[in-house]
């Protein structure tokens, strides 16, 4: 049960932190321009503010992540536990714990819904969901790409993204044929990640043990921080493809070939210029097309959060990241939602440690129906393994959508 008086108070405490942080930032760019350098006392506060700020809106974040996820306990809250649901789990619970043969009834309608059956049982769909519930919430680009669930090896889309002709021509004027435009193809295909939690059959027998929290916590653990780094950094063979695996090029949408993202220098290598460092970061966000911006969102580890904190606009003065004061919403930079990625690179020399774009149309989550477990009591005895697979793609498909930011000069 979630106490909103806690949410108030942490909400209040974190507006009184970082209206401390501003005051001690300006303390310690005042004694920059005053006298060449900063005090260390200034900056050891700073750094401790940083850091108190950061367990705030985290602990906000986990806040928005109770209130969203659905309810775990009983079935009739959820309506999911009545008739074939139900009998459907128990079998699926008393084949993960005993390994008794399923009925035979729901074991051939389980296996009807998966197009290229192994064996063993597929995870019902309470279960199911509540693993995916789990990568959502550990997953950044799970909240803000395009997910689809698909049921063959792979998802294929036409590409529109040349444009037609058009001309003027008087009356009498003579009418040419003009370029129509061409359409290409998009490909994503699934790769199979796998998971092998264990656990002795003794141990199993034990009734106070939850065998399904279990499984949901280990799988899910495991499956998330995989997709997460792939759909970040992944070099597409034999997993998803990331976008930071492509190339970039310091040109305009116009002049770049299709398959490069667009990448803006700070000025500076391996960090952000020293005179006015905000300048990168809007210039980066003017890159992106209007249309793009309404669903745009800013994605950089916890280390750049903590530079960019401190910058503010040169003409206003104003801070350009602004905490975030309510449950269920992010912290803002230059007024976008800002995802944490742990996954993104640490700010290292040409490193391409932000990116700035909608996701939602630049890039493609595509999820294999049906997550399957067998049971293996027999391999690593005492312990009873569960070998858990999922098959799951991902992959640019919009390379003006998404932006990055290079640490360099060029």
């Amino acid at each position: 049960m979630i106490d909103m008086n806690e949410v108030q108070s942490a909400t209040e405490t974190l507006a009184r932190a970082f209206e401390e942080y501003k005051c001690v930032n300006d303390m310690r760019l005042a004694e920059i321009e005053g006298k060449g350098s900063g005090d260390v006392l200034l900056s050891d506060k700073l750094g401790r503010l940083d850091h108190a700020i950061d367990t705030l809106q985290d602990d906000l974040s986990r806040v928005k992540t109770a209130m969203r996820r659905p309810a775990m306990g009983r079935g009739e809250e959820r309506g999911s536990d009545d008739g074939e649901e139900s009998a459907y789990k128990g079998a699926f619970m008393r084949y993960l714990t005993k390994g008794l043969e399923p009925d035979y009834g729901l074991y051939a309608k389980d296996m009807s819904v998966i197009s290229d059956p192994q064996g063993g049982f597929s995870v019902p769909a309470e279960i199911s969901e509540r693993i995916v519930s789990r990568q959502f919430d550990t997953t950044p680009m799970r909240q803000i790409a395009t997910v689809m669930n698909i049921s063959s090896d792979a998802v294929e889309m036409l590409r529109d993204t040349s444009e037609a002709d058009a001309q003027w021509v008087s009356e009498l004027g003579t009418r040419s044929d003009t370029d129509q435009g061409a359409i290409g193809r998009i490909r994503i295909p699934v790769h199979e990640l796998f998971a092998q939690p264990k656990a002795t059959q003794k141990l199993l027998d034990d009734s106070i043990l939850n065998v399904e929290e279990w499984l949901v916590g280990r799988v899910a653990d495991k499956f998330s921080r995989r997709e997460n780094t792939a759909f970040v950094s992944g070099d597409g063979v034999g997993q998803p493809r990331g976008f930071l695996s492509y190339s970039t090029a310091a040109t305009s949408d116009a002049s770049r070939n299709w398959g490069v993202l667009e990448h803006v220098p700070t000025g500076a290598d391996a960090a952000f210029t020293s005179s006015n460092p905000a300048d990168a970061l809007i210039s980066l966000m003017n890159k992106l097309k209007a249309g793009y911006l309404p669903k745009a969102t800013w994605l950089m580890p916890r280390s750049v959060v903590d530079m960019v904190r401190k910058f503010k606009e040169s003409g206003t003065g104003a801070y350009i990241w602004q905490p975030s004061l309510q449950a269920g919403t992010p912290a803002t930079l230059l007024g976008y939602p800002v995802i944490l990625a742990e996954d993104m690179p640490t700010v290292a020399s040409g490193s391409l440690s932000v990116a700035f774009g909608n996701f939602e149309e630049g890039y493609t989550i595509v999820d294999r129906k049906g997550l399957q477990s067998l049971r293996d009591p027999y391999t690593s005895a005492p312990f009873v393994k569960f070998r858990c697979s999922k098959r799951v793609g991902g992959d640019v498909v919009n390379f003006d959508a998404i932006k990055v930011l290079r640490f360099a000069t060029a």
